[in-house]
């Protein structure tokens, strides 16, 4: 298994060679699946362009989903532009907690009342529980309609928005209830990122250092090199983080797009850190902390199986680390918690818990191959019990 990422550096290589103008307004990236691609549209002032907005949604029924933050900053600047389009609104509540089954209802609820059709489309104007929600409710409303992605949040832009994976959580486990649907586009306007408060935005930065760590040695380099511009929110900083991750999450989604195998390997650290959110309750983490733990989870687990050196170990942690992003997970959680959650992951086959870890940086594998005793050690290291 050590060379699945090999698929993944030819799949990118194509990209990397045009070398696009780091002066050019939008940048594109295309998901290609066929007669489901599209494109993820990346630049400044998207929100308030018409014409691309009209072009990317056709549909005469437009319903925008969105939550409290978020629909005092930038909801009317959008139903403006969408123009003379019926246009329907439904505001939920923040936070992860709010991404639920019965979330979904008000959605529904606003669908049917304006007598939208199998031809209107939904926008999800938020970050990844917006997203992930009103995803689900296009899949589910009269068995399937179109939606674009708008992502505020950095990681929405870099990670959940595009790949076409919906859902809700259970208080048994996280987006265990949910549809594969693909967006019809992803729109990622980099001035939203403005609004982001600081936390919000090191959260996002865990998903773009996990593109890096699982297969992409090179933008590994790129961003322990230019951490502080991407921290002073530089224009064309973020604007290639963004391209560059979406590039990479592209790559895998078009290999595999509903997560038969190479797909899970975007999961690294997800296995340990689905369990840090649900231990702790879905909110007080949030979800780019608990994944920044548990890809540290995963570097020392690594480590320990000797697939990849102390050194290597400690580069990506200490990355994470300048990110300002959690190393550790609570010590209260148990490694009985910890597996108790582990052990509900939706990559797991004939009861085998199978991790996202790495052979080497930029090389990440899925694997049931290790020794019990060793994750047993890792999970006690983290924990007081």
């Amino acid at each position: 298994m050590g060379t699945q990422s090999d698929w993944l550096k030819i799949s990118l290589g194509h990209w990397r060679n045009q070398a696009l103008s780091t002066h050019t307004k939008t940048r594109r990236v295309e998901v290609a699946l066929g007669e489901r691609s599209y494109n993820i549209e990346i630049g400044q002032q998207l929100l308030t362009d018409s014409s691309l907005l009209h072009a990317l949604i056709p549909a005469n029924q437009v319903m925008v989903v969105t939550n409290e933050t978020i629909a005092p900053l930038y909801l009317d600047a959008l139903v403006k532009s969408l123009g003379t389009k019926q246009v329907a609104t439904c505001v939920l509540p923040d936070g992860e907690q709010a991404k639920r089954l019965d979330s979904m209802l008000p959605v529904f609820d606003e669908l049917l009342a304006n007598g939208f059709d199998r031809d209107c489309y939904l926008v999800a104007l938020g970050g990844g529980v917006i997203g992930d929600l009103a995803g689900f409710v296009a899949a589910t409303y009269q068995r399937g309609v179109a939606f674009v992605q708008i992502p505020t949040t950095l990681l929405a832009m870099v990670d959940s928005s595009v790949g076409g994976k919906t859902g809700v959580n259970h208080p048994c486990g996280k987006n265990m209830i949910g549809a594969f649907h693909q967006p019809k586009a992803v729109i990622a306007d980099l001035d939203l990122l403005s609004s982001l408060p600081d936390r919000e935005f090191r959260a996002g930065m865990a998903e773009v250092i996990k593109y890096a760590l699982l297969g992409d040695a090179a933008f590994l380099a790129w961003l322990e090199a230019h951490l502080p511009e991407v921290f002073a929110r530089d224009t064309e900083a973020l604007a290639y983080i963004v391209e560059r991750s979406c590039q990479n999450k592209a790559a895998i989604v078009q290999a595999d797009e509903k997560e038969a195998g190479q797909r899970a390997l975007l999961n690294l650290g997800h296995s340990f850190g689905h369990a840090i959110e649900g231990a702790t309750g879905y909110g007080p983490w949030l979800h780019g902390e608990a994944i920044a733990a548990g890809m540290c989870m995963a570097l020392r687990l690594s480590a320990r199986l000797s697939w990849i050196t102390a050194e290597e170990c400690a580069r990506g942690i200490a990355l994470i680390q300048r990110a300002g992003l959690p190393i550790e997970p609570p010590s209260q959680i148990t490694p009985e918690t910890f597996l108790d959650f582990m052990q509900r992951d939706k990559k797991n086959r004939g009861g085998q818990l199978r991790l996202v870890l790495l052979k080497g940086l930029g090389n990440a594998v899925v694997s049931a191959d290790y020794p019990e005793s060793a994750l047993l050690e890792t999970l006690q290291e983290y924990s007081d019990g």
